[in-house]
């Protein structure tokens, strides 16, 4: 544990405010993401892939997510 939640590596690679589409890193706090308006299941993914990408690159840290994709995370739990 490095003393750092989520949000201010997020916040330190640059996601707040970066938007994909409809979705959009709150400017509040990077662990948000919210709809300005017709956000689409992949834009809000893809945004928290870049996320994760850039976290890694950056800090060498893998972030994990909170949210449960459905069934796809559901079936993969099963399977093991």
């Amino acid at each position: 544990n490095t003393g750092h939640s989520a949000g201010w590596y997020l916040e330190s690679v640059g996601m707040q405010g970066m938007r994909i589409g409809g979705a959009m890193v709150a400017h509040e706090h990077a662990n948000w993401i919210v709809n300005t308006g017709g956000a689409t299941t992949d834009e809000a993914r893809r945004l928290i892939e870049i996320g994760q990408q850039r976290v890694f690159e950056t800090f060498g840290i893998r972030l994990e997510r909170e949210v449960v994709y459905v069934p796809e995370d559901i079936l993969q739990s099963a399977e093991c």
